[in-house]
Formats: C-alpha cells, structure tokens, sequence
C-alpha cells in the first residue's frame, strides 16, 4: 500500500543520504568528528530501514560507511602505520561484502520452533546484518575515543570468526548434506504429525492462522503448521505448542512434508498454495479465513482443492451464483467454529436506551471490485449513533493502516469518540482497546448491534441473533441484495448516508427483520446444536485423517452449477439446510 510505500522510501532515503555525508564529511573535510558522528547515524537509519524493509540490501550504504571510518581512524594514529588497523581494514571490509551472501543462503535453510532441534546457522545468518551494523558502530567509536586500532581488530576478527563457522556449516549443509535429512527432518518424523495447516500470506495476516489454531489442537492428533515466509515463524510458534516450520524453498518443503502426514489444511488462496498441492499423497482442504460474501470468497481457485470446508448451505450458493463450477462432493458444510463462543440472544431488544453498537469497517482491498470500505462516508452515521446516546466500539480491519487515506479517516472517527467519551462518559472503544485487547467475540458479545461492510464479520456477527447493517458502497443499488444476500437479513445503509435515520431506527428500535435472521442463520452457518457447534468441524477433520479414508471421486454431473442449488444431494450439507 501507498503509506507502506512511502515508509519504505523515506527509511531508504535517509540511510543513503546519511551514509554519503558521512563519508564525504571524513575524506574532504577536516571534521573527522563529525563524520565518524554522521556515520553511526547512518548505522542506526539502516537498522531502522531494516525494521520497515527486512530484505532490505544497504551493500553500498555500509561501504561507504566502513571507508569512512576507516579513513578516519587513519586519521586519528597521526598518519602513521598501525598494523592492527592495516590488518582489521581488509578483514572489515571483507565482512561488509560477505554478509549480505551468507544471509541470503542462511535465509534458504529450513528453520523451526516448538521442535526439540535448533538450526544455529539459519538464525545466526539472518542476525549477521545485526552484528555488522554494531561492529561498524563499535569501529567508529573506538576511532572516536582514539582507542588502540587492536581493539577494534579483536571485534572484527569476532564477528568474522561467527561468519566463518556460518558459512562452514551453509556450505556442508548444501554440498554434503547429511543422511536421513536435516535435524528439523529427522525431528519432524520423530514428531509423526498427521496433518499440517499450510500458510502463505502478506505480513500482517497470521490472523488468518491463529483464529483455527485451537480447533486444530482439539483435533486430538500431531500437527504441524507450515509457513513460507520468515516473519510468522515467531508470531504463530508463539500461539500454538504444534511444531511451525518456516521452509523457504521446495527442497525445503521436501524435507518438511514427511511420511507420516495424510492431510494439508489451508486457510487462503495464496499463490503459493500450489507449491504444497504439488503433493498427491495429501488430501488438501481449504478452510478460509472466513465467510463472506465478498467476491474472493468465490474464488475459482477454490476447485484445486480436494476439499472445501465451509461454514453453511450459502457458501456453496456462492459459488454457483458466481459461475464457479465445482464437483459437489468437495463441499462439506461443517460450520464456523469460531463462533461458538458468541452468546445467542433469542429474543430481540429493541428500544434500548444507551445500546452498544460495534462498526467493523473493512479494508479497501487490493483490487477496486473488492473495495468495500466505508470509511471515507462513515463520520455522518457515527455522528447520528453519539446523538442517539450510543456507545460505540470501532473494530477496524488489521490492513486499514496500510492506506494512508484510510489511515486518516480512521483517526478522524477515533478523535470524534474520544471527544464524546471525554464530554459524556460513554465507554466507546478503539485502536488497540478494540482490536487488539479484545477478541472479536468479546466485541460482539458486548455490543446489542452491529454496523459493518461487506465482511465474513456479518456471518459471525450473524450467529448471536443480534440486528445487523451493511453499507453499500458501490453502485448496485436494488440489485445489492442481489450480489451480497447476506444484507438481505440486515439493514442496508446507502453510501451517501441518506438513509442513516431510517436504519438506526429499524436497527435499534424496531428491528422488522429479527425473524428473517433466524432462517439466514442456518443458511450461512450451519443448523448445529449450539452446546456442541464447533463439533462439526471436527468431525469433518477426523473423517480426513482415518487411515484408509477415500471418499468417492467427483463425478462431473454433481458439479455445482446456477440453476442447481435445489438438487445439490442432501449429503453435501450433512443434511443441515
């Protein structure tokens, strides 16, 4: 997005910037000082840019950097020859141009956590760029300090010594590997998982993992979750006890996906899902991150899989209203597991005196046709909820950031709740109060109604029998019912906000649909027990990991096409319509 972008620019610009003045400041001037100064500067913006870019490749940025500091402990032993700091020159700047290569090989080793094993050379590697930016730190300083040129050759022989065994022990891993695979191999088949949760994202998005995490582990059997990009090996390990492996490359996944796995579950359409189902020996399923009727939860993509959990009847109408032709026995309807945990209110509250009403807006998405973002209309309708006395919980979707017009309108909703719980007392919520603090389910149990875009919120939101609207924010008009049926339940609010005062009397007050919500419901997520909901799921998930378990191959004529939802077999929603 814009605002990641700009980010990303200016971290890159002033590291550059601060790097050339450094060096110019110590080889055409007199004030060694204040490059060496200008040049730790430059130190510390590169390990800043590597927060904002962690691939970032500041090669040239640290070469400039070293040869000024260089130059300026020259400068500093009066011109005359130390062979210390003859010696450490060469070894330093070695290192400058070593490092980035050894990361880069580091970076396609397989790593893991929650394993009895640790790789030492895949993580030293990637802490390489770390330790030079402090060795150049330490460097400067001791030029600085006119400290003796051998202490700063004893630090760069360190690290070189670190570099050393890295690059050892890369290089024998890749020319020699040892028998029977590598020590997260070996631990993994020690381990016997019998499934694994497959995970290929943007940063950002480990919800997408942590929210099925617990009902994996209810499964009752060994698992494993694998990633394919480095920054959720810490952040998911962190949310499950199951082994998580980060594996780089194909040969990587070789080595992971081990005999004793029978199942691969999927929470997306990553592209790099493809780099998983490559492997015919699984049964790959795909569970979503949730139930929506956005137009990505209709992705044809979808049919690649064997499988295709889904929460009710309405997803499967889904596909079929978006054309997407998929054999019928891949569906099989198990619930939203995640909502069972929302409190059922039977009877409707209407006319509440001081309701809590939850806004959910989503983000813009990464393509126009999935813009459903009601931000930029959403002042006026929060305005009219504060004069009726509502309290408000603004739950904003974790990508909101990323757009910096986003962003702002954001904040400008955050400032108009903080001004009227500051004048009223009303304990509205936001920011990390709201998204981070407290789970979805907390917000939705605390809250009497909802307004949210177009979002697998709603279906959720859908479960607890609660009044619900939905913004329309393109330009269907009487045919938005049409495309997203969901709203048909709940109360649509134009983009222009025309209608605001009409919906927040159906919504709080009189609420007309509240019967029409209870059929919806069991359209879209499923007519389960409530005391044993999640139990669908699992059962669903069981029945795929029995050992010999082969369900009957697709047949082309229970493909499910438009025009044929009333025939789909009274099987394929395990007779819950």
């Amino acid at each position: 997005m814009r605002g990641d972008l700009v980010r990303k620019l200016l971290a890159r610009g002033l590291t550059t910037g601060l790097a050339v003045l450094a060096f110019l400041v110590v080889a055409l001037t007199g004030a060694t000082g204040w490059g060496l100064a200008i040049g730790v500067a430059a130190l510390a913006a590169a390990a800043v840019e590597r927060r904002v870019r962690p691939g970032a490749d500041a090669v040239a940025e640290s070469v400039l950097v070293a040869a000024g500091i260089l130059v300026g402990y020259a400068r500093r032993v009066d011109h005359t020859f130390d062979p210390a700091l003859a010696l450490a020159a060469p070894i330093l700047l070695g290192l400058v141009l070593l490092v980035g290569p050894l990361r880069a090989a580091g970076a396609l080793e397989i790593r893991a956590a929650n394993l009895p094993v640790r790789t030492w050379a895949a993580q030293l590697s990637a802490r390489l760029d770390d330790a030079l930016l402090g060795l150049l730190a330490v460097v400067a300083v001791a030029a600085g300090l006119d400290l003796p040129a051998w202490l700063a050759l004893v630090a760069v022989l360190l690290v070189a010594a670190g570099c050393g065994a890295v690059g050892l022990d890369l290089a024998r891993r890749r020319f020699r590997p040892p028998a029977g695979g590598g020590p997260v191999g070996r631990a993994l088949r020690r381990h016997q998982p019998e499934f694994l949760l497959y995970f290929s994202a943007p940063p950002g998005s480990e919800y997408q993992v942590t929210m099925w995490l617990p009902y994996l582990e209810r499964i009752g059997r060994p698992f494993m979750v694998l990633v394919r990009e480095p920054e959720f090996l810490t952040t998911i390990a962190a949310a499950t006890r199951a082994p998580v492996v980060f594996c780089p490359t194909l040969k990587a996944m070789d080595e992971a996906l081990v005999p004793s796995l029978r199942v691969a579950f999927y929470v997306n359409h990553g592209a790099k899902n493809s780099h998983c189902i490559r492997f015919s020996q699984l049964t790959h399923v795909q569970l979503h991150h949730g139930d929506s009727d956005k137009a990505p939860s209709a992705n044809p993509v979808s049919g690649i899989f064997d499988k295709i959990f889904v929460a009710g009847p309405a997803a499967i109408e889904r596909y079929a209203r978006a054309g997407v032709e998929i054999p019928a026995e891949k569906f099989v309807v198990v619930g939203r597991p995640q909502v069972e945990a929302i409190e059922v209110r039977r009877d409707p509250a209407r006319g509440l005196a001081a309701p809590t009403v939850l806004y959910t807006p989503t983000w813009t998405g990464h393509h126009a046709d999935a813009n459903y973002c009601s931000l930029p209309v959403a002042e006026p309708m929060l305005r009219r909820l504060l004069d009726r006395g509502a309290t408000v919980i603004l739950r904003a979707h974790p990508y909101t950031a990323q757009n910096p017009a986003s962003a702002r309108q954001l904040a400008r909703l955050t400032e108009l709740l903080a001004a009227d719980r500051a004048r009223t007392g009303r304990a509205h919520l936001w920011g990390a109060a709201a998204g981070r603090e407290l789970t979805l389910t907390e917000c939705v149990n605390r809250s009497d109604a909802l307004i949210s875009d177009v979002s697998g919120v709603i279906s959720d939101y859908l479960y607890s029998g609660k009044p619900y609207a939905v913004t329309d924010m393109g330009v269907d008009g009487p045919d938005f019912v049409a495309r997203f049926p969901l709203a048909g339940s709940g109360y649509v609010l134009r983009r222009d906000m025309s209608n605001v005062d009409d919906v927040l009397t159906a919504l709080l007050d009189t609420d007309p649909k509240a019967a029409d919500r209870w059929v919806t419901r069991a359209r879209y997520l499923g007519d389960f027990p409530e005391d044993s909901y999640a139990e669908a799921f699992l059962d669903a998930a069981r029945r795929e990991l029995q050992p010999g378990w082969n369900p009957p191959a697709p047949r082309a004529a229970d493909t499910v096409r438009p025009g044929r939802l009333a025939a789909l077999p009274h099987r394929l929603t395990g007779g819950q319509w």
